[in-house]
């Protein structure tokens, strides 16, 4: 996996796709933390507002080992925001909500970051957008143009993949994971809570399989289906 982040054998070229790629990183996982916790102070639980948690600050919701997965593997976690089912009227539905609205902010992030791909593409010359994606040889005089447009898209299409890719391994249904509390709040209470107990010993396993590239091939077919999706539904905005 490593690999895909140094791919180029421009040293100044890797250095930017590195960069690239931590800016996303800090962008997704701040919305999506931010987005659950803005979903609860809504339907009434205002933990996360008291302990800071609805700041946009990446600081104040990295957790360190999600981070460097996410950067390495595209798949990853943030420190959970702080969420107390008791202040919903309805606490099943409550922390499904808000469960739910973590991933679903990184699919809107994912959408908007493909329509300004979109939109750019469209409105770039046709000489330009020839010597972009090689079918006629770079100008001098163009090098900069191209190399611009390049970066630009790499961005959008790369913020747009990690987006998606965040939101899908956060909807698998194992704990401690966005889909598990959507879930696990349809569940009888026991056997949510016995499932519960074993949150930590589950973490490690998913680290794990993440690790040795187990969940590889599952988690990047669903992000790619799910890209094609945003593909066909965007030029119908």
């Amino acid at each position: 996996m490593l690999e895909s982040l140094f791919h180029s054998d421009n040293p100044a070229l890797a250095l930017l796709q590195l960069a690239q790629r931590l800016v996303i990183v800090l962008i997704a996982l701040t919305v999506h933390e931010v987005a659950h916790g803005f979903a609860a102070y809504k339907l009434g639980d205002d933990t996360a507002a008291k302990y800071g948690r609805l700041s946009l600050n990446p600081l104040r919701h990295l957790d360190p080992w999600g981070f460097i997965s996410m950067l390495l593997f595209g798949f990853g976690w943030a420190n959970p925001v702080p969420i107390r089912a008791g202040r919903f009227k309805n606490p099943r539905l409550g922390m499904a909500i808000s469960a739910l609205a973590g991933p679903l902010s990184n699919i809107i992030l994912a959408l908007f970051g493909w329509l300004i791909l979109e939109v750019l593409i469209f409105f770039v010359p046709d000489s330009l957008y020839l010597a972009y994606a090689g079918y006629t040889a770079v100008s001098a005089d163009m090098t900069f143009s191209v190399n611009l447009l390049t970066a630009a898209t790499t961005f959008l299409w790369t913020f747009s993949y990690l987006n998606v890719s965040l939101a899908v391994f956060n909807f698998l249904p194992v704990p401690p994971l966005d889909g598990s509390r959507v879930l696990y709040s349809f569940l009888p209470d026991k056997i949510y809570f016995g499932v519960m107990k074993y949150e930590r010993a589950i973490s490690i396993v998913i680290m794990v399989m993440l690790l040795v590239g187990l969940l590889d091939y599952p988690l990047s077919w669903l992000a790619g289906t799910i890209m094609s999706g945003i593909d066909f539904i965007i030029p119908l905005i």
